[in-house]
């Protein structure tokens, strides 16, 4: 099975002048552990995840005033649709993250997670006799 199998299509964008509050508002309203972050002034795409706000409330930082772009993850891991699902897990296991921004001609189509893999995954592995 590909990357394009099981990645979500529906990618959140957010700036890098987005509060972490209202990243997290809006990852949560969507119920996705990650936002692409779109920076054309400085480093292109970069990633916010359900983590990266969690370390910073852990800190004690104002998550109304912290900024995405002081969060953001800038060396990023891109995956391609046509990866296997292996390649994305081998990537994101070597990597230590859980999410994989898809890229097609430089251009972000989804984002695929841990979750994704594991719900592509399961029902194989239900069906494979003892």
């Amino acid at each position: 099975m590909l990357v394009r199998d099981a990645m979500s299509t529906v990618v959140l964008t957010i700036g890098p002048d987005h509060t972490l509050r209202q990243a997290a508002a809006l990852m949560s309203a969507r119920r996705i552990g990650a936002a692409v972050v779109l920076d054309p002034d400085d480093s292109g795409l970069g990633i916010l995840t359900e983590r990266d706000i969690l370390d910073s409330v852990g800190l004690g930082q104002n998550t109304d005033t912290e900024r995405a772009h002081d969060h953001t993850t800038t060396d990023v891991v891109f995956a391609a649709p046509s990866w296997t699902l292996e390649e994305a897990a081998r990537a994101m296991a070597h990597g230590g993250f859980r999410h994989l921004i898809v890229l097609d001609h430089e251009e972000p189509v989804g984002i695929v997670s841990v979750r994704d893999i594991i719900r592509c995954w399961a029902p194989l592995r239900q069906h494979v006799p003892a």
